[in-house]
């Protein structure tokens, strides 16, 4: 009962109360940039779920099997990056191959997961928090959907907002800020929502 109440605690705090792109500020680059349809949004928010767990899988144990006994863990962000522009390229491939008009809709973001900090993100926060690697890997699962609801919630908002008459000084880039914005508000509500829930456990 204990692990099914940590995986919920995990899953709510990163999804809800921890998200990555409204309360962390990571990977807003993909945020803003993919977010215009929902078929882009949910692709995009699948890859990078994708590459946030096999990325954790691979860089705990490197960390502290070949890291940290050889004295270099100064070096993980470097690993970390080369780790995760592997698994981008098996993504970006798999995607050419198997979907190509996705990965045409999602073009230049897709190679962008590389240098996306939401993913170096999580792989460090799971470091620094010394999370065990089960609760890591639960950490970055949570993390990926958190980054995929708020992707196809933007990509709705975005739609909505086309079809609004915007005033001419916003629009573009200023009304979708300004939403963003907006969006990061509504998720305060959610602030104290784990520990309402299993009472102060966080």
């Amino acid at each position: 009962m204990d692990l099914f109440k940590n995986i919920a605690i995990i899953l709510l705090t990163y999804v809800l109360t921890e998200n990555f792109v409204l309360s962390k500020f990571l990977g807003i680059c993909p945020f803003l940039g993919v977010s215009k349809k929902p078929s882009s949004s949910l692709g995009m928010g699948l890859a990078v779920t994708f590459v946030m767990v096999c990325a954790t899988c691979v860089t705990y144990p490197i960390y502290y099997g070949v890291l940290v006994p050889l004295n270099i863990s100064y070096m993980k962000t470097v690993a970390f990056i080369l780790i995760i522009a592997l698994f981008v390229q098996l993504v970006e491939m798999a995607m050419k191959k198997f979907m190509p008009p996705l990965y045409k809709a999602l073009g230049v973001y897709l190679p962008l997961i590389t240098t996306n900090c939401a993913v170096l993100g999580v792989t460090i926060l799971n470091i620094d928090n010394e999370s065990s690697f089960f609760d890591s890997v639960i950490t970055s699962f949570s993390a990926g959907i958190g980054f995929l609801m708020v992707m196809l919630i933007f990509a709705g908002v975005r739609g909505r907002l086309e079809r609004c008459n915007v005033p001419k000084a916003l629009e573009g880039t200023p009304i979708t800020l300004v939403a963003a914005s907006i969006v990061s508000l509504a998720f305060i509500g959610f602030g104290g929502v784990v520990e309402g829930i299993f009472g102060g456990a966080v």
